[in-house]
């Protein structure tokens, strides 16, 4: 069986990892509201009539009348409740799911993340559990939390979703894509089938804009195909079916030593383009590849680097020919297009190893050849290098010259029992052992010497190198035909057995990598290591450079006393910030002694890693170029692996303290309530029974202590999202009277400037929230203006939007830093604002603000020193009708 015949073992050990796990299969869609949990439902449905056990693990019907309607017809199992904060929320029960363990699951909303204290944080992991249980799974996903495209939609709907899938989960998952044209989605939203009405208008407005849905939706459709097209290659693979299976365009561009490479690789990135296909660009290392002069191989680094950045997928493919080296990478890939460049070539150089083009036109049926002309170079050919012992070492020719001479005295000491053909055959012995020995040149050289030691030996007359009788010089060409046929398979052998061990320290080289850096749990200790390895493999100096606040660092080093001169770390700042190589061998800042390339993560560079050689050579050759971007993409994920479990720490560090947190807020604010209540009373008896100055301190004080712990009890039911909504339409010039005068003691020293329209709209907030937000506005403003200024309480409409603030004359805000005032806990140190306070009240006014819908905003006055707080309530608050339609 050949290579092509034989199952690729990754793919097949693929499919075999899948023997005893559940299938997937994934409900996909472009947008909320095409209807994927119908769909799934509806299949599930189907299945059940057809005999199998079917459950409803978790199904969000969103109140819709006609997805509740399928959810009867299948067992749902009851959610698992979860307290966390004060509040309960209801979660898939994976446990029961695995105890009642049906055939068939159906998980809605595979991007969901689960509340804190369930076994796995998202919902794609309990699927994951489910699937190595056996049970098969039916989910549903939206285009927009697949990882890999949650940047590129974020770019054009300017939303960055937060909860997302691994694009893994989809590669290995059944995917049915649920779609229906924009203008349809639209008109649902319309109808209100998706969202509430007044959520809907919104959303028409921003997110679910044609033009939108029409991106979102192409880039479904593509990302299935792609899916799709994976999984078909696979099962190819793993049962080694032959042929392109054009499902999909797949590009693959050659690459050599000659002039015009670069411009074959931006054709290339075009034709690729036009078709929205995935391209790669390849470089086939013959033996031949040894002899090229550092200028072409140069061309080559420079043409495959040049790839890399536009896009392609870049490989080095060892093979005896380059014609051999293209025909088996693009069947083993599928390609269905090749794209190369035909040069002019002398009919010598065609009549010796004829036309790469013609044969690939002729040898690969069913995949259509792009031929570019490529421009003769107008610069002197360069001289090519001679590999080491291409013509034979000194060692090979004298044990050769010593085996014909052992042949020839042992022939001639036997020769009266021997014939002269059996003479012959004993010279074939050194021949083939030269050959096999010591390679072409040394075997062709044994045969020739072979020859004429026959013949000057053993062919009368002898003595001398006259042949009289015809059928010797049979003999003498058959001992050099001998000799050329042996030579050139031993080559051939050689050949293959050097590119095999190439390929396998390649492999070893990668494997030995790997373990080392999965082995260490410190990022210093990593950086040194991936320093030590790449410097020991491609015997070069190597740096690693990571950002910091002061700039570029050097984080480790192959030798320590590596220094970065300007030049060099201008261009090592020029990959931090674009995410490209640059310095020597690249196109940006060349002049550098030092290459740079990034280590990325997704769309972001985590450090950089510094090349440079000691004899002025190139730091990497074109065929270490694939070598090196695996150890590099290694480098990164064991960065990135090492990041994460360090956010991971920090994370439940936070969480943790949070939770105590919030316990201790809601333990000591409800201890606090009683007494406080009892003390309120008491002293408002009193006083009401006996004026006393002191009776009043304490009356005051018992008040802003009683407002301190309703503060603690609102922070703690913001963080827990406990906030209970009662909207309903309020007059701003009737809240902000009723605010002023809870609050007229504190402000007592103050005068109150009141410049809110009476023909301003009525607002729809929760009532107690949004006095309670005055409240704590005023109360901050009382507590740092000047003493006897006014406070102002100012509200206009602009724009469509409305907009109060309470504006105070005093110190002023620290400019930069405006934004760091609504944070818990937070008062700025060495700052006129940083005395008294609890720094909860801001805190709270930002909580209540955000779950109403409303913005708030802190800034310093233009007029004179002083600090302004702003709430802006957008339009859909505004209630319409209840104003005169002013804007100013």
């Amino acid at each position: 069986m050949n290579d092509r015949e034989r199952p690729e073992p990754e793919a097949f050990l693929r499919q075999a990892y899948q023997e005893g796990r559940g299938r997937l299969k994934i409900f996909l869609g472009a947008a909320p509201g095409v209807g994927k949990t119908y769909e799934m439902l509806s299949e599930g449905a189907a299945r059940k009539l057809a005999g199998l056990d079917v459950v409803i693990g978790i199904v969000e019907t969103h109140g819709r009348a006609e997805t509740e309607a399928l959810t009867g017809t299948i067992e749902r199992l009851p959610r698992r409740p979860i307290e966390y904060l004060g509040r309960v929320l209801d979660e898939m029960d994976l446990d029961a799911l695995l105890e009642r363990r049906p055939a068939l699951a159906l998980i809605d909303e595979l991007a969901h993340s689960n509340a804190p204290g369930s076994r796995h944080p998202k919902r794609y992991l309990d699927v994951e559990e489910l699937l190595a249980a056996g049970i098969d799974v039916y989910s549903t996903l939206n285009i927009q939390h697949v990882e890999s495209l949650n940047d590129v939609v974020a770019s054009f709907t300017r939303v960055r979703v937060r909860e997302t899938v691994p694009d893994s989960v989809l590669e290995q998952a059944e995917i049915e894509v649920v779609d229906i044209p924009p203008d349809e989605l639209i008109e649902r939203l319309r109808d209100g089938k998706v969202y509430l009405p007044q959520e809907a208008t919104r959303a028409l407005a921003h997110f679910f804009s044609k033009s939108n849905l029409s991106a979102l939706r192409e880039l479904a459709l593509r990302r299935a195909a792609q899916a799709v097209d994976a999984q078909m290659l696979d099962h190819l693979r793993a049962h080694a079916l032959g042929g392109t299976w054009a499902g999909g365009e797949r590009i693959l561009i050659a690459v050599s030593e000659l002039a015009g490479a670069e411009e074959l690789v931006r054709a290339a990135k075009r034709i690729a383009d036009s078709v929205h296909a995935p391209w790669t660009a390849i470089h086939v290392e013959t033996p031949r590849t040894r002899s090229l002069a550092p200028a072409e191989h140069q061309r080559i680094a420079d043409a495959l680097n040049l790839a890399v950045r536009l896009g392609a997928t870049v490989a080095t493919v060892p093979a005896l020919s380059v014609i051999d080296g293209i025909k088996r990478y693009a069947a083993d890939e599928r390609a269905t297009q090749i794209v190369v460049g035909k040069s002019a070539r002398s009919r010598w150089f065609e009549l010796r190893h004829g036309s790469v083009v013609d044969r690939l036109v002729r040898e690969t049926p069913g995949v259509a050849v792009h031929v570019l002309p490529m421009e003769p170079s107008r610069d002197r050919p360069a001289r090519r290098i001679a590999p080491a012992g291409a013509w034979g070492s000194r060692a090979g020719y004298a044990w050769t010259t010593l085996m014909i001479a052992l042949v020839t005295g042992g022939a001639s000491a036997l020769f009266h029992i021997l014939s002269l053909g059996n003479v012959a055959l004993l010279y074939l012995l050194p021949v083939m052992a030269a050959a096999s020995l010591f390679g072409l040149r040394t075997g062709l050289f044994a045969g020739l010497a072979s020859s004429l030691a026959y013949n000057f030996f053993f062919l009368p007359p002898t003595g001398t190198l006259t042949v009289n009788n015809p059928e010797n010089v049979v003999s003498i060409f058959v001992l050099l035909g001998v000799a050329v046929l042996t030579s050139q398979l031993t080559a051939r052998v050689r050949a293959q057995a050097d590119l095999a061990a190439g390929s396998a320290r390649t492999n070893a080289a990668l494997a030995g990598y790997l373990r080392q850096l999965t082995a260490l749990a410190d990022a210093e200790d990593l950086a040194k290591a991936a320093c030590l390895e790449i410097a020991r493999l491609f015997d070069a100096r190597v740096v690693l450079l990571e950002r910091t606040a002061a700039g570029l660092s050097v984080k480790a080093s192959s030798a320590p006393g590596d220094r970065l001169e300007t030049m060099e770390l201008a261009a090592a700042q020029w990959v931090i910030d674009r995410g490209e190589p640059a310095g020597r061998g690249t196109g940006t800042l060349a002049a550098s002694d030092w290459q740079f390339q990034p280590l990325r993560a997704g769309d972001r560079v985590l450090a950089v890693m510094g090349i440079a050689r000691d004899d002025n050579r190139d730091p990497v050759r074109s065929d270490q170029l694939p070598l090196l971007a695996s150890l590099l993409d290694q480098t990164s994920l064991a960065l990135e692996r090492l990041r994460l479990e360090a956010e991971m720490r920090d994370i439940d560090a936070v969480r943790e303290r949070d939770r105590l947190r919030a316990a201790l807020l809601s333990s000591v604010s409800h201890d606090l309530r009683t007494p406080l209540t009892s003390i309120l009373a008491a002293a408002t008896e009193l006083r009401r029974r006996r004026d006393d100055p002191l009776l009043e301190t304490v009356e005051s004080e018992a008040m802003r202590l009683n407002r301190f712990v309703a503060n603690l009890l609102d922070m703690a039911r913001v963080e827990a999202g406990a906030i209970r909504l009662r909207l309903e339409p309020v007059d701003l010039t009737d809240a902000v009277a009723g605010a002023v005068h809870d609050v007229r003691r504190s402000l007592e020293n103050h005068d109150i400037v009141l410049d809110v329209p009476p023909n301003l709209p009525l607002v729809e907030v929760d009532p107690q929230l949004f006095h309670q937000m005055l409240l704590n506005l005023l109360d901050n403003a009382g507590r740092y203006a000047d003493p006897r200024s006014p406070i102002t309480i100012r509200a206009a409409r602009r724009h469509g939007t409305l907009s109060l603030a309470v504006v105070d004359e005093g110190p002023g805000l620290p400019v930069g830093r405006e934004g760091e005032m609504f944070e818990t806990f937070r008062r700025l140190q060495g700052s006129d604002r940083s005395a008294g306070g609890t720094g909860l009240g801001l805190a709270i006014v930002k909580g209540f603000a955000e779950a109403m819908g409303m913005s708030v905003e802190a800034a310093n006055r233009s007029d004179r020193s002083g600090a302004l707080f702003s709430i802006h309530f957008p339009e859909r608050l505004l209630v319409r009708g209840s104003d005169q339609g002013l804007d100013e």
